[in-house]
């Protein structure tokens, strides 16, 4: 009402309303992003190649990943700035991080949680003076592999050659500090898919398209756990599969929040619509499995 009494005064005394005096907001994230350079030029580091770049393959992603452009522009810019100040690549292509959208069903929209890449983590740990190298390897079912924790460990790894490999059985990082001091962390595939099925995003985004570098990152982070970091890490280590909402560079300091997937369980086929998200969005692979809708399609 207060609103509607301001636009009659101001149709008798020529004067402006509020509203229009408010800066004009983009209609669509792709603007958003043009709005963006500024901020994100100011928080990339120099070796990175300018706030263009970032925001050509921002432009890209939006372009490329479903529903990535109806996310709410707070996630968004959150997720990208903290790509910014990190000094990773925000896309698929270079494996250093991955924005996937997910839909919130408390706030009833898309958001964009910002996944680490396994390059992006190897990148990261590079900055700390103490690295000296890091390792991640699969191991295959024809391979030579032997290992053991405890006062003196053990790690072998002789890979087989041509198609003597089989299946991969593990997955293991290790890592040399300048100092003599080395660790390494061993996952079976059991560890890997009971780490995974944990993950919003399991059935889809990086999981799906590159399962074996995410189950080396799998192995990266947990080694990470024993290992000193840099600053850099510590912080991409916090926002990794959260939800981050403020875009200032004070934002970065504060872990994202986490939020659990809206994945419904359904015990029968003949169910095709799930409860409170909205029938156009009833392809998302949180709001319907996708085992589920096949064999309902059969």
């Amino acid at each position: 009402m207060s609103n509607l009494a301001e636009r009659v005064v101001a149709k008798h005394t020529n004067r402006p309303t509020a509203q229009t005096n408010r800066p004009q907001q983009p209609a669509t994230l792709v603007q958003f992003v043009q709005q963006m350079r500024p901020e994100i030029e100011r928080a990339l580091p120099a070796h990175l190649g300018g706030a263009d770049r970032i925001a050509r393959i921002a432009l890209t992603e939006l372009r490329r990943v479903e529903h990535l452009a109806e996310c709410s522009r707070e996630s968004f810019a959150g997720a990208l700035m903290t790509c910014a100040q990190l000094g990773l690549e925000p896309g698929g292509v270079s494996g250093e991080a991955y924005l996937l959208p997910f839909w919130n069903k408390k706030v009833r929209g898309y958001e964009v949680q910002l996944v680490l890449g396994y390059q992006g983590m190897i990148k990261l740990y590079w900055q700390h003076p103490l690295a000296a190298g890091l390792d991640t390897h699969t191991v295959f079912e024809g391979d030579e592999f032997e290992y053991e924790y405890g006062l003196n460990p053990v790690l072998k790894h002789r890979p087989a050659r041509g198609n003597a490999k089989g299946q991969p059985t593990h997955y293991y990082a290790v890592a040399r500090l300048t100092n003599g001091g080395s660790a390494f962390v061993v996952l079976d595939v059991d560890d890997v898919e009971a780490i995974r099925k944990r993950s919003k995003a399991k059935d889809f985004g990086p999981w799906a398209s590159d399962y074996d570098a995410m189950a080396r990152k799998t192995c990266v982070r947990q080694l990470f756990k024993l290992l000193p970091k840099s600053a850099e890490l510590a912080r991409a280590v916090a926002h990794d599969e959260t939800v981050r909402r403020d875009p200032s560079p004070e934002g970065l300091d504060a872990p994202g929040d986490y939020i659990e997937g809206e994945i419904v369980e359904r015990p029968a086929a003949e169910q095709a619509a799930v409860e409170d998200v909205p029938e156009r969005f009833a392809g998302w692979p949180e709001a319907a499995e996708p085992a589920v809708a096949e064999a309902a399609a059969q």
